[in-house]
């Protein structure tokens, strides 16, 4: 662990080096960032051959590569010593090379620096991780930085926060953040995370605690908890890799979350979780996340964005680990799929879980399959939702009829029909935003939607449709009103 002097001193030559992910992906140029990404160093080698610190730095930990004594003491003035010490470098005679990866990353708006162990398997090396190997920032922790809502909050709390990145993006909008975790190894860079990215160091951007699921925060409440937890559906045997496999059989480790993370919710809070659920013979997934939603008094979204056959769903996870190639590989590829054959699993399901503490007696679940196209980040959309749902899920007849309602941003209205044509065959209307669905309209429907801009009312609008197509306009509001639901529930209209 490095003192907080040490931790301050590193952070100073991180920003005087300039080692920003903009600096580092400009200095590699757009193909050897590239290749990077496909965990090949050579361009990037031959781009940082000047000897500069920016380029020192990103050889020692981007890249992987040994660099000179002399470079690293100009890069890391004063400290190579004390990283040594630390366990981040190792010293020989004439090199040093980074043990764990010391990565930029950040966005337009901030740049921070995240502790996590080196990416296993460059240049064809083996892919091999160690139990408790600390993964980085993965596609996964980007999905969950993206789904999570990013409204101001008093207290924040990441489940599972591995090496900090989910609490480093809750740290700018939360004034509180708390992130758990079970590994020490990730408890130790988690903590070095939050050290380096705070202005003094010996008061660090969150709060790491050691213990599982929500045993570190008992009798505590928050008002927004983001998770990507272990949450690879496997048998409960064996090694494991800490930041996948949980260690409890099948998708348990997602139950338990979605049933006691609502008890740690504040008024209005939310609970976001991306996660894999098990697709059981004889039971669709809905029902089986239903089971689990019903007790929670909270609203709830779920997307399913991916489904997996099992023999993909293996064969991914076993590379993961780097297990091809073992000697024994097919066996355990056999003795997962027995499992499942035993535990009676059909596939696996992977998406994204909002959970709400909305108070309400009688919670709005809302579950659905999305595979195709979602425009990131998706969190403005899952917090427009939420708010959607408070105005009119629970909404009366004529409450919905007294809204002054309006297009969703970006909504299109296309049409089809022969050239020439008075009247279109189709009438389609497209989200461009958020979840990117597509709605035929009848003539009644598209006419309300081409209405909806704020100055009238939904009861106006259907009434002057009636008068216009010719229709008994309690009738015509009675058997519009279903439509309107559905369409400010899918977020056509708000």
């Amino acid at each position: 662990m490095l003192r907080d002097s040490d931790a301050a001193a590193l952070r100073d030559a991180l920003r005087t080096a300039d080692y920003t992910v903009g600096a580092v992906t400009d200095l590699l140029g757009a193909d050897a960032h590239r290749a990077l990404m496909r965990n090949e160093t050579t361009p990037g080698r031959r781009a940082t051959t000047d000897g500069s610190p920016l380029s020192t730095l990103t050889r020692l930990f981007a890249l992987q590569v040994p660099v000179a004594v002399e470079q690293a003491e100009r890069a890391l003035p004063g400290l190579v010593d004390a990283l040594s010490v630390a366990g981040i470098l190792e010293r020989s005679v004439s090199e040093v090379a980074a043990r764990v990866d010391l990565r930029a990353y950040g966005d337009d708006w901030r740049d921070w620096w995240v502790v996590c162990d080196l990416t296993p398997g460059l240049d064809g090396s083996p892919r091999t991780v160690g139990p408790e190997h600390v993964l980085g920032i993965s596609e996964a922790s980007s999905s969950l930085a993206q789904l999570t809502v990013r409204e101001p909050v008093g207290s924040a709390l990441d489940l599972g926060t591995g090496c900090g990145v989910q609490s480093l993006h809750l740290a700018t909008h939360a004034d509180r953040v708390v992130g758990t975790d079970v590994n020490p190894r990730a408890l130790a860079m988690a903590r070095l995370t939050a050290s380096l990215n705070a202005d003094d160091p010996s008061v660090p951007v969150f709060e790491v605690r050691d213990g599982s699921l929500l045993a570190p925060v008992r009798g505590e409440t928050y008002d927004l908890i983001a998770t990507n937890p272990p949450f690879v559906v496997s048998p409960a045997t064996g090694e494991r890799l800490v930041y996948r496999d949980s260690g409890l059989p099948g998708d348990e480790v997602v139950r338990r979350i979605v049933t006691e993370a609502p008890a740690h919710l504040n008024p209005g809070g939310w609970c976001q979780i991306l996660a894999n659920w098990v697709h059981a013979e004889g039971q669709p997934w809905t029902e089986r996340l239903t089971e689990w939603l019903s007790g929670t008094g909270c609203d709830a979204w779920v997307l399913q964005r991916e489904v997996a056959d099992l023999p993909t769903y293996v064969e991914m996870w076993l590379a993961d680990a780097g297990l091809q190639g073992a000697p024994d590989y097919v066996q355990r590829y056999d003795t997962w799929l027995a499992w499942f054959e035993s535990q009676g699993i059909e596939a696996i399901g992977f998406g994204w879980l909002s959970l709400r503490n909305a108070g309400r007696d009688a919670p709005v679940l809302r579950l659905e399959e999305w595979p195709y196209e979602i425009e990131q980040p998706i969190s403005p959309h899952i917090a427009a939702w939420g708010a959607r749902t408070d105005a009119y899920a629970h909404a009366t007849d004529d409450e919905l009829l007294a809204a002054h309602l309006v297009q969703a941003d970006g909504l299109v209205q296309e049409t089809v029909g022969p050239a020439g044509a008075s009247d279109p065959e189709v009438i389609m209307v497209r989200l461009q935003r958020g979840v990117r669905r597509a709605k035929q309209l009848d003539t009644v429907e598209a006419g309300l939607v081409g209405a909806c801009d704020g100055d009238l009312s939904v009861g106006q609008i259907i009434d002057a449709l009636a008068q216009i197509l010719g229709h008994d306009a309690t009738e015509l509001r009675a058997a519009t009103l279903p439509s309107v639901r559905t369409l400010v529930a899918d977020g056509y209209l708000r």
